[in-house]
């Protein structure tokens, strides 16, 4: 098959590019850097002639609400639009796990406006909800870190290897759209303060971490809100498996 990648640079997007690659399928990468801009539709309908699927893993650093909410439906409803036009069968769509529920974070109101965009629009779709990744951890204790000391919020997440999640992606997009899929999770329940504090010794860094709820993340994520619901699809990678990968 034909497949776009839309966040093509991105962690998750490189790795789905190589998996879907890996298996076969011809990849149409949709990135700034191969000149097609998501933001103003420059290249994507030429980057999209073809091609049977696209796979959404885009990101943005989110600012502020309501910008955030803007910026993730003008891409999101730009990518539909040609989609539709080009004839596209199947919009694969990354998504988090929990974030209905979640009022107070920006990236995941975001991230909900993509999901209304593709479940309301003109291209049948997969969205697939996926929990924390394993560096998770090191990133949200990276954001606060200064002078050998980070705040993080004590987190219970249930997390999953970046490539487990790209494999999946690649195989949801090669096969019919499937409206929402299973949560897709690692194995193993975590806390994320022990998570940054493990990735933080394995790679020799001395961090003094803060558990708190002053930070990016309330207590509204607090308990059960980041785990998988009963419909779950487990990933096999644990999070000892990759940190000893990764260093």
């Amino acid at each position: 098959m034909r497949i776009a990648v839309a966040g093509a640079t991105g962690n998750i997007g490189s790795l789905t590019v190589a998996a879907l690659e890996r298996d076969g399928h011809e990849v149409v990468r949709i990135s700034r850097s191969a000149g097609v801009d998501l933001r103003t539709g420059e290249g994507l309908d030429a980057a999209l002639t073809g091609v049977d699927a696209v796979v959404d893993a885009t990101n943005i650093a989110a600012a502020d609400r309501d910008r955030t909410v803007d910026l993730f439906g003008a891409m999101t409803r730009t990518l539909l639009d040609a989609e539709a036009r080009a004839g596209v069968r199947h919009h694969v769509l990354l998504s988090i796990v929990g974030i209905a529920d979640i009022e107070g974070n920006a990236h995941y109101a975001g991230k909900r406006e993509q999901e209304r965009l593709v479940t309301e629009g003109p291209v049948p779709w997969t969205i697939v909800p996926a929990t924390q990744f394993h560096d998770f951890a090191e990133m949200v204790a990276g954001w606060a870190e200064q002078d050998g000391v980070a705040t993080i919020a004590p987190l219970l997440v249930q997390p999953i290897a970046p490539q487990d999640v790209a494999d999946v992606l690649a195989e949801i997009a090669a096969g019919a759209p499937q409206g929402r899929y299973a949560d897709l999770a690692g194995p193993e329940t975590q806390d994320l303060v022990d998570m940054a504090r493990r990735t933080h010794q394995a790679r020799g860094r001395d961090v003094r971490l803060v558990p708190t709820w002053s930070g990016v993340f309330g207590v509204e994520m607090a308990g059960n809100a980041l785990l998988p619901g009963d419909r779950v699809r487990i990933a096999p990678t644990t999070f000892e498996e990759w940190l000893a990968k990764s260093v």
